[in-house]
């Protein structure tokens, strides 16, 4: 790749139905460091082909920028879509579109065809929604241009037969084990999956503030009002960001070695944690109005 893709960086990646192209200089603009064109469960069997098209004709209408940020969902593999969906694949990063999402990714090999679709620099987000896909989140975490996974949890529970509670307590060891797989493949931590609440924002932060407890460094909206709310959860609070600041400048000051900040001992996993503290509060430059409302 020629340079750090924009989809390493983003904590809000926002859904918008790929046969609707209109609004996604719309939600370009809502704030979203991503958006993702779905061509896969937002657009109905006879509108498959149509959004192809759609995609096609509205990227190069669009600024740089404003493409970088634009990820594309195809249908999964063993769909009568997939085909069609990867042959399309091929004009897309030479017009400079972002990612591609790959849905029900249930092993490395299946990556293989999508990544050379799209060539070299080609960047894959690969969902896991399956008990398959869990067993080999390893392995899809360490495929070659794999920049992150997402965690599609409302598939995965009926893939399970799953009766998860609110708290979602049930999903806790399966989310573990994506943040392990990311951490073990070296690639940045995963997104968590969607709030089907549209109107509740607090839910959609609590929900948010949870995945970021959890290891998570995304998460995935179906509206443009939980942005915002994804990232207050993620945004440090001012005190949280002013103690990160004095862990690392004490680090410094001491040269390496042991030192107390608020009465409290520092060592070197402390300082890492404050550098990751510090990294959130650093905010992603978002282009503002680039792409207009449409």
């Amino acid at each position: 790749m020629s340079g750090p893709s924009p989809m390493a960086s983003a904590c809000s990646f926002l859904f918008v139905p790929g046969d609707r192209p209109e609004r996604v200089p719309k939600a370009l603009a809502s704030g979203a460091h991503a958006v993702i064109v779905d061509w896969e469960d937002a657009v109905a069997p006879a509108a498959k082909a149509g959004a192809r098209l759609g995609l096609t004709e509205l990227l190069p209408t669009l600024p740089a920028a404003d493409r970088a940020r634009l990820a594309l969902r195809i249908n999964a593999a063993g769909t009568p879509w997939h085909a069609d969906d990867v042959a399309a694949l091929p004009a897309l990063p030479a017009q400079g579109l972002g990612a591609v999402v790959v849905p029900k990714a249930e092993g490395a090999s299946a990556l293989a065809p999508v990544a050379a679709a799209l060539g070299a620099d080609g960047v894959l987000l690969p969902l896991i929604e399956s008990a398959a896909g869990l067993e080999a989140v390893r392995a899809i975490a360490a495929a070659p241009q794999v920049a992150r996974l997402l965690f599609g949890h409302l598939d995965f529970q009926a893939d399970l037969g799953l009766a998860c509670g609110p708290d979602e307590a049930e999903l806790m060891p399966v989310r573990l084990q994506i943040v392990l797989a990311s951490r073990l493949a070296g690639v940045v931590p995963p997104v968590d999956g969607v709030t089907t609440d549209t109107q509740d924002t607090a839910l959609v932060q609590s929900h948010a503030a949870r995945a970021l407890r959890g290891g998570f460094g995304g998460k995935l909206c179906i509206h443009p009002a939980q942005v915002a709310a994804v990232h207050a959860a993620f945004a440090p609070a001012p005190e949280q960001a002013d103690w990160a600041r004095r862990v690392v400048d004490g680090f410094a000051a001491a040269q390496g070695g042991v030192f107390s900040v608020d009465g409290r001992m520092v060592d070197a996993p402390v300082v890492a944690l404050a550098r990751q503290v510090l990294a959130r509060a650093a905010p992603i430059r978002v282009p503002q109005g680039a792409s207009g409302l449409g």
